[in-house]
């Protein structure tokens, strides 16, 4: 037996249990891993919740990193004792879990098991934004939504590597600063952005909006772009964006809309491996800060999701067994 959170029913963050369950058994090409940390991500809340549709009662989470303890008997990559993160499991809010390991990816000397656990998720995700979903050029202007996140901290890095100038919004001052530090041109509230937006692009708007918030920047997001640009809607934490009319892109400059999710752009060993390849030496060289904003113990899973939906983080938020 060991602990881990279970979600018995859809809900909110309260219904969140902290529960002795069955240790579970590796299979032929699968890892069992002591789990040193595990990352709290929006997707967490909206299986929790309901949005996505689960089967209860399960035990929530996808990203962790830690020690591989035993391995299935047609697994060659990997031996006990070696380090490993992943972005792709299930169950993860545990003491130990299960880790597909095609989908693990080697933790290199010199990075922690706490920045091993906080890169996966969000910054695969940056990743593909910038580099795949519309592959970001020098000189070209961006909008990206929620830039004390996660996710956006570690995007406005990569953009501003790539040559952009990096545009903001965030909810607070000090949330503004902290998208600053990592290198954002402009940092602005949420109210009137769209506007803002257009008054530092000279009226033409920018070539890319990254929206992770969903329902509340939708429209403000639209408004923001060129003609011809792209919205790139991948998350909700506002909320889900309700069925729109698309004729709505025709008459605001053939805008285009894309919905992308992890999942696709990790599609072969190859471009996974690529993708950690590229953050894992960029942390090591010291040119990717990830940042952890806030650490919970396990048993406090409930508090962790709360703080979450409600704004109260910046940087990575982890539960550490």
């Amino acid at each position: 037996m060991h602990k881990a959170i279970v979600v018995p029913a859809p809900g909110g963050p309260e219904i969140l249990r902290f529960e002795d369950v069955s240790l579970p058994e590796p299979g032929p090409k699968e890892l069992l891993v002591r789990v040193a940390a595990a990352g709290v991500n929006f997707i967490d809340t909206y299986k929790r919740s309901g949005v996505y549709p689960m089967q209860y009662p399960f035990i929530p989470g996808a990203e962790a990193a830690g020690t591989v303890v035993a391995a299935g008997r047609d697994v060659a990559s990997f031996r006990e004792g070696a380090r490993v993160a992943t972005a792709e499991g299930g169950g993860t809010y545990s003491e130990y879990t299960i880790m597909e390991a095609d989908k693990a990816l080697p933790i290199p000397e010199g990075v922690s098991d706490e920045v091993a656990a906080a890169l996966p998720m969000q910054g695969l995700t940056a990743h593909y934004l910038c580099n795949s979903t519309f592959p970001v050029e020098e000189g070209q202007t961006v909008l990206t939504h929620a830039g004390a996140g996660g996710v956006g901290l570690l995007l406005i890095q990569l953009l501003k590597a790539k040559g952009a100038r990096v545009i903001t919004t965030a909810s607070t001052d000090a949330k503004r600063e902290l998208a600053r530090s990592a290198g954002a041109d402009h940092a602005l509230a949420y109210d009137g952005f769209a506007e803002e937006v257009r008054h530092l692009t000279d009226g033409r708007g920018v070539d890319v909006v990254y929206d992770g918030v969903g329902k509340a920047t939708f429209d403000g997001s639209l408004a923001s772009l060129r003609k011809r640009g792209m919205l790139v809607l991948f998350g909700g934490a506002s909320g889900q964006v309700p069925p729109f009319d698309i004729q709505r892109l025709n008459s605001s400059g053939s805008l285009y809309l894309t919905r992308p999710t992890l999942g696709d752009y990790l599609l072969t060993p190859e471009e996974r491996q690529w993708r950690a390849h590229e953050l894992f030496e960029m942390v090591r060289d010291g040119n990717l800060d990830v940042r952890i904003g806030a650490t919970y113990p396990l048993a406090e899973a409930t508090r962790a999701q709360q703080d979450l939906e409600g704004r109260k983080t910046t940087g990575k938020v982890l539960l550490i067994p």
